[in-house]
């Protein structure tokens, strides 16, 4: 076997990598990956820069560990950014670090796959040792996972890593028949509160479109784009993390996972001035990006959310991953799921604070976690079945 750092995907060819990941690991796809590198999202200038770890037996790609070397901490969701101001306050570097994560992607999946028909967790113990080993002869100062599956986090508590925790909030598709059949699983005061919410924005002079990713127009792609440029520059001062390059390489690799709630002007012709941008495979359906040409009161909700949900209920798909943050989904039915990651420290004076932060933080999530569980906004008799977790 053979150990390789890949600083680019273009020269593996997309049926080896995408082989050893699940056919419904969205974001870990090859072309998704790409489209990032192609379109300069990574590399270049981003702070992003590409660090596949991989392991070949011959000629034949076994294993891989998606991963960046970064040197900065934007764009990840699971933040660092407590570590990054201690080690600031005591002088120590904490640049460059290696990151096994979906660049600006707070979905969880797999971050570290094996070829099928061999033993994952010998293998993954073995690539994991590797990467180590090899981060604290090259001198980077941390690696982190983000958003693993539990077994991997297990897996990495194992080889002298830290547990990381977050909790992100998904909607369950209770075999509802229609929008109303959520309604109906709601408490009164949640359901009133939505019908008022979706009444006020059917009021709006606005139409509605879901607009799927085979469908789309150019024209259309560009509004997409500039929606999410202009939400970046007013919150942020940039034109967000992935380029305009990036996403017209994603609409020509992976058209057909893409799924956009629109809101258009009702003048002739129409135009596009807010969308809601997701991606769906198997199952699920992923909320990702979100973007205004104009500001319209609820309107964030009707396409980020309620659109999403009734989307869900009508193509029989099971959840509605929301993305980071979420008190205000879970008022909107959104249950909490507790999500994974874990990280290493080259030691320093910092490791024990290091170590009880993450103990911390654990804590913090179990009780967030059973405190929002109270707080889920549907019937005494729903309540269990929308908090079954992914």
């Amino acid at each position: 076997m053979q150990f390789r750092w890949l600083t680019s995907l273009n020269s593996i060819p997309a049926g080896a990598w995408d082989a050893l990941f699940e056919p419904t690991e969205l974001f870990a796809k090859h072309a998704f990956l790409l489209a990032l590198e192609k379109g300069g999202s990574v590399d270049g200038n981003s702070g992003w820069f590409s660090r596949h770890a991989s392991l070949w037996q011959d000629d034949q790609l076994i294993a891989v560990i998606p991963g960046y070397l970064k040197t900065h901490s934007y764009g990840e969701y699971l933040f660092d950014w407590p570590m990054v101001r201690a080690y600031e306050h005591y002088q120590l570097p904490y640049y460059p670090k290696w990151v096994s994560a979906i660049p600006f992607t707070p979905v969880t999946g797999s971050r570290l796959a094996v070829l099928p028909c061999l033993d994952w967790q010998s293998i993954a113990s073995l690539l994991i040792q590797t990467v180590l080993a090899d981060i604290a002869q090259q001198g980077w100062h941390s690696a982190h996972w983000f958003y693993c599956h539990l077994p991997l986090q297990q897996l990495l508590l194992g080889q002298q890593c830290l547990p990381r925790h977050e909790v992100q909030f998904l909607w369950q598709n209770q075999q509802y028949a229609d929008f109303s059949d959520f309604l109906a699983a709601l408490s009164s005061r949640k359901r009133k509160q939505i019908r008022q919410e979706r009444k006020k924005t059917q009021q709006l002079p606005l139409q509605f479109k879901t607009l799927q990713g085979i469908d789309i127009t150019p024209a259309q792609w560009q509004s997409v784009i500039a929606c999410y440029q202009q939400t970046y520059q007013e919150r942020s001062g940039h034109n967000g993390y992935i380029s305009a390059e990036s996403w017209w390489q994603l609409l020509s690799s992976m058209r057909a996972q893409i799924v956009v709630f629109a809101a258009f002007t009702q003048d002739e012709p129409a135009q596009l001035v807010a969308a809601a941008l997701c991606f769906q495979l198997g199952d699920t359906l992923y909320g990702r990006y979100w973007g205004a040409l104009a500001d319209y009161a609820l309107l964030h909700f009707e396409c980020c959310y309620y659109q999403g949900i009734q989307y869900c209920i009508e193509h029989g798909l099971r959840y509605f991953d929301g993305g980071a943050q979420g008190e205000q989904k879970l008022r909107r039915g959104f249950s909490p799921v507790l999500r994974y990651g874990a990280c290493w420290y080259r030691p320093n004076i910092l490791s024990s604070a290091i170590e009880q932060y993450c103990q911390k933080e654990q804590q913090h999530c179990q009780h967030m976690l059973a405190a929002a569980s109270e707080l889920l906004p549907y019937s005494q008799a729903n309540s269990l079945a929308a908090f079954s977790g992914k």
